[in-house]
């Protein structure tokens, strides 16, 4: 007779009430809020010093009368985040300083009052649809427009806001561009994942033929599908990264890291797009498997191959982590030697692929470690002389 187990229901814990419920709220405010803080010392110092910059600037080298839009200007243009983007802050300052351009003008014209206020607005909205579809840009030039027409004229006429506008932009765009913030992590964060999330489907693969289970195919297939937006994410990150590198002097030095982690992104997004196809092929192949056609020691053969292509992937994937550029280099060199010695094994024969749908299946795996080895920095010619003669 089987010996019953006894299970200890677990602790049924009750939900916090009254002022337990209101400590419980603020301590995790309190919690999220000293992250955020932590998170914001670098660009609250930046939009500060900005800030009061531009407005020094124009009070004491012009000689403007209260400069306030130079340091809104600073502000706006400037943003809140830990890595400007030039691209960003120069339209950004172009909508403040427009606005406050259309303003000024109009009120130069039509004099200052509600009925002013309401054409200045108006205009200004339909000036700023007309040059850009974005709404911040909208909102920013019809922002700054309705503070220069309802606030008093300055000493220095109406045209001194527009010029404080100018320097608040211009010294906003100057500290993005001088500001040392690293590219390097969220692009290598993103390569890191990226490669780890190719390598996990490589690895199912394998499992999937040296198990013959077609479920595990599936899951493989639909890991493959869901690494473009990966890949789409760390595109992303190395075109900031690359904009600010162009124009920023401090980042100069980056821009041939960020050519080479280009180079290893566009080639791997060719690999991969050629995996997914291999993944299905390999639902087939395992669905279709005949065990008088192909024996077991044959499909094994094929999921030791992408056991091997699976390690070989993480090494490339590992370059990506190195911090300079000898370091990479050396990186690159073993995953090209490692990505190239599985391929060389890439024939019908070496893999024992006995069936029309295996036979498939390796042809389909060879332009894809051509990728993978254009990835690691050799050329077609290169990439391609590792292939076998079928």
């Amino acid at each position: 007779m089987a010996e019953r187990m006894h299970t200890t229901p677990l602790p049924v814990q009750s939900e916090p009430r009254g002022w337990q419920k209101v400590k419980q709220f603020l301590s995790s405010r309190f919690r999220s809020g000293s992250w955020r803080a932590r998170k914001s010392l670098i660009p609250a110092a930046t939009a500060a010093i900005a800030s009061v910059a531009a407005y020094a600037f124009a009070a004491i080298i012009l000689g403007h009368s209260e400069p306030y839009f130079a340091a809104t200007s600073a502000l706006i243009t400037l943003g809140f985040g830990r890595d400007p983007h030039i691209k960003k802050a120069l339209e950004v300052s172009i909508g403040v300083t427009l606005g406050i351009l259309v303003g000024d003008s109009l009120q130069a014209l039509l004099g200052q009052g509600y009925w002013q206020g309401v054409i200045v607005v108006f205009t200004t909205i339909m000036l700023a649809r007309f040059i850009d579809s974005g709404v911040i840009f909208t909102t920013q030039m019809s922002i700054q427009s309705v503070l220069v027409v309802l606030l008093p004229l300055p000493d220095g006429g109406p045209l001194t806001r527009s010029l404080d506008a100018v320097i608040g932009g211009i010294i906003a765009i100057a500290i993005t561009m001088i500001t040392p913030v690293s590219f390097r992590k969220e692009t290598v964060s993103g390569m890191r994942e990226l490669f780890a999330s190719i390598t996990d489907v490589l690895r199912e693969l394998s499992d999937a033929l040296r198990t013959h289970e077609s479920r595990s195919g599936w899951a493989a297939l639909i890991e493959a599908r869901g690494l473009q937006s990966q890949i789409d994410a760390v595109r992303t990150a190395i075109s900031t990264a690359g904009q600010a590198a162009t124009y920023s002097p401090a980042r100069k030095s980056a821009r041939q890291d960020l050519e080479e982690l280009s180079r290893t992104l566009e080639k791997t997004d060719l690999a991969v797009r050629s995996l997914r196809i291999i993944a299905r092929r390999v639902i087939t192949v395992i669905d279709e498997l005949d065990a008088k056609a192909t024996s077991a020691d044959d499909v094994d053969k094929l999921a030791d191959w992408f056991s091997e292509v699976a390690d070989a992937v993480a090494v490339l994937g590992r370059s990506a982590s190195e911090p300079a550029a000898p370091g990479r280099h050396r990186s690159l060199s073993i995953a090209r030697d490692a990505l190239g010695a599985v391929t060389t094994k890439l024939t019908p024969t070496n893999l024992g692929a006995n069936t029309l749908h295996g036979e498939a299946l390796v042809m389909m795996c060879r332009p894809m470690m051509v990728d993978f080895l254009e990835a690691t920095g050799s050329d077609h010619p290169e990439a391609s002389s590792y292939l076998p003669r079928l």
